[in-house]
């Protein structure tokens, strides 16, 4: 799996414009990524704050996580433009059949694929070999374009799930 997502995150948006990311508990099809896409460029196209455009991008990386920008440099970007990206992420989640909201599924880069595993199975995961402390996690709590492009794919031992783990393998 090509891991350079840096590379299509637009330069001439400023380094704390605001980011959210949802992954999927599936992979899409190809056929679903193409239409995605389409959808997410629709979006970005019409989304507005305070009645003016927002400087906003979206992508579907992975196959599997939607990323979403906003550069909010001008700090116009209001309440009601972050709600849309919620209620928009609620009408692919309906129109895809997927779900992009679970916060307790995480997703490591395990065999060059994508793996989710719940949050409650962490520490089973490390005892069992299934991740270490190197696996690569996406940390989608990343809010900026810095932390998007400098800390969403790092390995667990950099995460904040090494508050979490509780294992003899851990340490």
């Amino acid at each position: 799996m090509k891991l350079y997502y840096q590379e299509h995150i637009p330069e001439d948006f400023h380094s704390e414009s605001k980011v959210w990311i949802y992954q999927s508990n599936r992979l899409l099809s190809i056929n679903e990524a193409l239409q995605l896409e389409n959808i997410l460029n629709e979006f970005v196209s019409n989304w507005e704050s305070h009645g003016a455009a927002v400087k906003g991008y979206a992508n579907l990386f992975f196959g599997q996580i939607i990323v979403f920008m906003a550069d909010d440099s001008d700090d116009r970007i209001c309440g009601r433009a972050i709600d849309a990206v919620a209620r928009f992420v609620q009408e692919i989640e309906k129109q895809f059949s997927i779900n992009l909201i679970d916060r307790q599924s995480l997703a490591f880069l395990v065999k060059d694929k994508i793996q989710l595993l719940p949050f409650s199975q962490l520490n089973y995961a490390i005892e069992n070999s299934f991740i270490d402390l190197d696996t690569l996690y996406f940390n989608n709590l990343v809010s900026t374009k810095k932390d998007l492009l400098n800390n969403w794919l790092i390995p667990v031992k950099e995460s904040w799930l090494m508050n979490k783990i509780k294992t003899a393998k851990a340490v």
